[in-house]
């Protein structure tokens, strides 16, 4: 029964707003997605918080389609069932986004951070009820010699324009767990979070 009621709760503060967190990331293989959800929920158990994540493939191979989860909440996580309809989603790589999809994937009112050269939201009219966080992650990544891998830049921008978290969390995350340029990494980390362009147009 206690493990019921656990249950009820998680959902009920989940559907209430309350702390609970639910982010998807989506992106290609070779992109790092699947570690920077893994380094974003490391970054919030560093801060005190518990994750749970898992991924989705669509195949291993390079370019193929990636699907990430990350919960989050203050407390112990009991809930065990998938991430439908998450608080934020990130895209790492914006070919991703389908404009007759997106709107039905994340909650009205969320937040949807997008790695693209474009710098304003008018970009993306179809998402025009979100929070919106735009980062040229590509680009970034291409001047700090990390070529496709741009998820740290990804998670530095993640921490400025959601506020959920602070930014030397993430850093001793990618300190941790990134085994070769962890220099550049820390780098990127705070590139992304000194570049990322914030759009509140949420309704």
């Amino acid at each position: 029964m206690t493990v019921l009621l656990g249950y009820s709760m998680q959902y009920l503060k989940r559907d209430t707003g309350e702390f609970v967190i639910e982010i998807s990331l989506r992106g290609r293989g070779g992109q790092g997605v699947v570690m920077a959800s893994q380094m974003l929920g490391m970054a919030f158990f560093k801060a005190g918080m518990y994750p749970q994540c898992y991924s989705l493939f669509g195949g291993e191979r390079r370019g193929a389609p990636v699907i990430s989860f990350l919960r989050v909440d203050k407390e112990k996580i009991l809930l065990k069932c998938d991430i439908k309809y998450p608080d934020e989603m990130i895209f790492v790589d914006a070919s991703l986004i389908d404009p007759a999809v997106v709107p039905s994937l994340v909650k009205p009112g969320g937040k949807i951070l997008i790695n693209t050269a474009e710098t304003n939201a008018d970009a993306f009219p179809f998402l025009s009820r979100y929070t919106l966080g735009l980062v040229d992650a590509t680009r970034l990544a291409g001047e700090l010699g990390l070529e496709r891998l741009m998820n740290t830049i990804i998670l530095g921008a993640y921490c400025r324009f959601t506020g959920q978290l602070s930014i030397d969390y993430v850093i001793a995350a990618v300190e941790e767990m990134v085994p070769a340029k962890t220099a550049e990494n820390v780098d990127a980390v705070r590139r992304g979070f000194e570049n990322v362009m914030i759009f509140s147009n949420a309704s």
